[in-house]
């Protein structure tokens, strides 16, 4: 029993061995000798590992963890961050994949209460898609604004929860969550290291860049992908429509010329 919880734990936190027996501060070859049940952990092991994971040793030792009896059983793992634990709730199908939960626009107040509870995770709508890697937890949110065109209103943005925020490279697009901002789409600018700040940056030059304390964010969440029904406008300004024309005229006296 213990060695299939570890092993769970260990994987729902996105944890390697070697990560998890330096946070445990043991050997990586005892995580393995652990998970395949060639060991079992002494004493001071098992309680560092419930610390760890915020688990009661009675769970961690008699609660079969990876067992789910229903198609989406709601789970609370941990997720670290910046060398904290913070808790993520999650669905899984019945062979234990994650789901990718949506939070609709209208879900979006709710959200900022109810990211951590197992509970609301589970109400949200949830799908499944193939091409999204298996690393990693997936969450789609629906956006609304004009900030982050050509993207438009109403878009789904496909998110990868981003453990470490110290690690998030200066113009990568993503879904944060605050408690003051709410949930918000825009390119991060990383100040976090000298500033505990974090720039928040629109693609529409309309909008102006603004800072956000690291203390105010509750999740970030790396754009993957997006699914929209609104497709992006061309850009058809006199200029490339001019262009269009002698790149055309240009096919033409190629053609005469053959």
């Amino acid at each position: 029993m213990i060695n299939t919880n570890l092993k769970f734990l260990r994987k729902q936190t996105g944890l390697t061995q070697s990560q998890l027996a330096e946070k445990l501060n043991i050997k990586r070859s005892l995580i393995g000798a652990y998970e395949e049940g060639r060991a079992e952990p002494k004493l001071s092991t098992l309680v560092n590992i419930s610390k760890l994971f915020n688990i009661s040793l009675d769970v961690l030792i008699t609660k079969d963890l990876p067992s789910s009896s229903t198609e989406s059983s709601s789970m609370a793992v941990q997720r670290p961050n910046n060398g904290n634990l913070r808790v993520l709730a999650i669905t899984v199908d019945r062979e234990d994949r994650e789901n990718i939960e949506l939070v609709p626009q209208r879900a979006s107040a709710g959200y900022l209460n109810g990211y951590a509870d197992p509970e609301f995770i589970e109400e949200l709508p949830r799908f499944r898609l193939p091409m999204l890697s298996n690393q990693g937890t997936h969450r789609a949110f629906e956006i609304s604004g004009d900030s982050m065109l050509p993207i438009a209103s109403g878009a789904v943005i496909i998110g990868r929860f981003i453990e470490d925020w110290t690690t998030i490279k200066d113009g990568t697009p993503c879904i944060i969550v605050s408690q003051k901002e709410g949930v918000v789409f825009k390119r991060i600018f990383n100040k976090l290291k000298n500033e505990a700040v974090l720039y928040l940056h629109s693609d529409n030059p309309s909008y102006s860049p603004y800072q956000i304390q690291v203390e105010d964010i509750l999740e970030i969440w790396e754009a993957r992908a997006y699914i929209s029904t609104t497709f992006p406008i061309a850009d058809l300004s006199l200029n490339k429509l001019t262009s269009i024309v002698l790149d055309l005229q240009q096919e033409v006296l190629k053609l005469k010329k053959a």
